[in-house]
């Protein structure tokens, strides 16, 4: 059976087509990026996401039959036309609105959130994750923020996809993730739609440096580049495949890309479940 995902509050639209087997539980990940405007590197990083779950490349179709991706790539395209680096047209720093958004000042916002609640008010679907795309003016590599719960497993168990990105690409900082809950940003998208999903969601912003990134072992900062920054998209995509524990499924031998790093350690841990709960510790 083959549906398509479709990010309605585009202009043009946005398809992705998946393949879910007949009567699979649909689980959605859904990501949106460039709702701050001047933060151009979160476009990078997802149409690194979009080209590499198109792709005819083996994870991909794994990722699509079982998978089902919606992505909003611009939040704020009036902001991005007019040059702005942090408002909407009307003024608003839309990633402050998530609570109340209105349909005539916060369109975008608004037709997402809506798009989102009906999702989790549909017993057939099943909304897993949650991911926001940003850039950061100061700090360096990809790193992300989440949420903190009062339920400790909860807790624990959202440092796992950050844990298993951090095998996956290079630049990518797990020592720079944290967990909060400051007041200033309870209008974002992640704390807001992390108090509204039940336990088994988990949301995230995903932050990218403006500049470089230090690898690990080194000292040495490596300039970002478009490349670099797609290659972060295919990583993060790459890695739902470990998080879902898919790989067995995975066609072998892999096709060779040279744009996407293949780590097969990462994967021999994401198949044992004891060793996947296990990298919240390490």
């Amino acid at each position: 059976m083959t549906m398509e995902a479709r990010c309605s509050c585009c202009p043009r639209g946005m398809f992705i087509t998946v393949n879910l087997r007949p009567g699979a539980e649909q689980k959605v990940v859904f990501i949106t990026a460039r709702v701050h405007p001047g933060e151009t590197p979160s476009s990078f990083v997802c149409q690194g996401i979009i080209d590499f779950l198109v792709s005819q490349h083996p994870i991909a179709k794994v990722l699509r039959d079982h998978l089902v991706f919606k992505i909003a790539p611009m939040l704020n395209p009036d902001g991005v036309y007019l040059g702005n680096y942090r408002c909407s047209l009307m003024g608003f720093d839309l990633n402050r609105h998530w609570a109340n958004p209105s349909p005539w000042a916060h369109p975008t916002l608004h037709g997402v959130k809506q798009l989102i609640v009906e999702m989790y008010n549909n017993p057939k679907i099943n909304l897993e994750f949650y991911i926001d795309i940003h850039a950061h003016s100061t700090m360096m590599n990809g790193f992300m923020y989440g949420n903190i719960f009062e339920n400790e497993e909860r807790f624990q168990r959202q440092a796992i996809f950050p844990k298993l990105l951090c095998q996956n690409a290079e630049d990518f900082s797990y020592s720079s993730t944290s967990f909060n809950r400051d007041a200033v940003k309870a209008g974002t998208g992640r704390r807001f739609l992390g108090g509204l999903l039940n336990d088994t969601s988990y949301c995230y912003t995903l932050e990218v440096s403006f500049y470089s990134y230090i690898v690990g072992g080194t000292t040495a900062a490596v300039p970002y580049t478009e490349e670099a920054y797609m290659k972060l998209g295919r990583n993060v995509a790459r890695t739902f495949l470990d998080y879902y524990r898919l790989n067995s499924l995975v066609e072998r031998p892999l096709a060779s890309t040279p744009k996407t790093r293949f780590s097969g350690a990462t994967t021999s841990k994401a198949k044992n479940p004891q060793l996947l709960l296990n990298l919240i510790t390490t």
